[in-house]
């Protein structure tokens, strides 16, 4: 299956993404600079809208799209099409990745500060392997291994199977399709590993962003070292660690796309699907590129009502 869309959906999105945060300089005054760039923006917008118009006549066909948020089911009444569907698994993914991640990133994160040299070692050589391996490796290394090795091996997709209704209907909300759940759990497995390995140098550097002299007062009123993490450095490491764990977030919300590749039916999966049934490249690429977009601006928006809220009770 070709990357080319998911690579084509990943750069647009970095360049809106690039386009926010030079708005969010509008708190100060606006310079000429400011006022070229966002003509320069425009004009390009509106020379790539013309090209399409006159160069290439292109016909849009909006009404194709839409009928895929959602569908009209003589028992059920409206249920959520592909696009939709796409858009639920997209955020069950990014939940669930980002759980595992934060475990994963802040054991390795403690065990990177933890005054056992093994601990600094194998914690070393998860982060710096992880960083500096492509992501489409590891979700195809996880994928083979969880399909072909964990999932036969702990019998769970017999018992998934074997589920009553209102257990699958748990099982769908949670995960999704039943059938889907093998490709889902390596998909959000791939994501944890490879995002936990950022997450661990986050909590590293907050750790390490708390002064000295709090572990020796801490020390002086006897507490050992995990009361001493526990009760005095990370509730103070935690401003710290928050704001751009938040980041991280957004970024788990981006990387899911890559997941698609093992036939996890997140967004992007759904819009190559769309794309090959309906021919309607521009429009398909167009609206998964807007529903990622609105998606992580939602998030930017809390991470940012969060991190006012810790630098108010700082």
């Amino acid at each position: 299956m070709s990357l080319m869309p998911h690579v084509a959906v990943k750069g647009f999105f970095n360049l809106c993404h690039v386009a926010v945060i030079l708005m969010k300089r509008v708190n100060r005054r606006l310079c000429f600079l400011d006022y070229a760039l966002l003509a320069l923006c425009c004009g390009a917008v509106a020379m790539l809208v013309w090209k399409m118009q006159a160069g290439r006549e292109y016909d849009w066909q909006w009404g194709v799209i839409w009928q895929y948020f959602f569908r009209h089911d003589a028992q059920e009444g409206w249920v959520a099409n592909l696009l939709m569907q796409g858009l639920l698994t997209t955020i069950r993914l990014s939940i669930w990745a980002t759980l595992l991640a934060v475990v994963f990133g802040t054991l390795a994160g403690l065990a990177r500060v933890s005054r056992s040299r093994l601990s600094r070692m194998l914690a070393r050589t998860y982060v710096e392997t992880v960083r500096n391996l492509p992501p489409l490796v590891l979700v195809f290394i996880f994928y083979f291994f969880v399909s072909s090795q964990v999932m036969p091996a702990s019998g769970l997709e017999d018992a998934l199977y074997g589920l009553s209704t209102w257990q699958r209907q748990v099982v769908e909300f949670l995960f999704g399709p039943v059938q889907g759940v093998a490709a889902f759990a390596a998909g959000a497995l791939t994501l944890a590993i490879y995002e936990g390995a950022y997450i661990a140098e986050i909590v590293r550097a907050g750790i390490e962003s708390v002064e000295h002299g709090q572990w020796e007062a801490s020390a002086s009123l006897g507490f050992g070292r995990f009361d001493q993490l526990r009760l005095v450095v990370l509730p103070q490491a935690l401003k710290v660690i928050i704001p751009p764990l938040a980041g991280q977030f957004i970024s788990t919300i981006k990387d899911s796309a890559i997941v698609s590749v093992i036939s996890v039916q997140e967004l992007t999966f759904q819009g190559l699907e769309l794309m090959a049934s309906t021919f309607r490249t521009f429009e398909v690429w167009t609206t998964i590129a807007v529903l990622y977009l609105v998606l992580t601006l939602l998030c930017s928006y809390a991470a940012r009502r969060v991190e006012a809220r810790l630098r108010w009770q700082t």
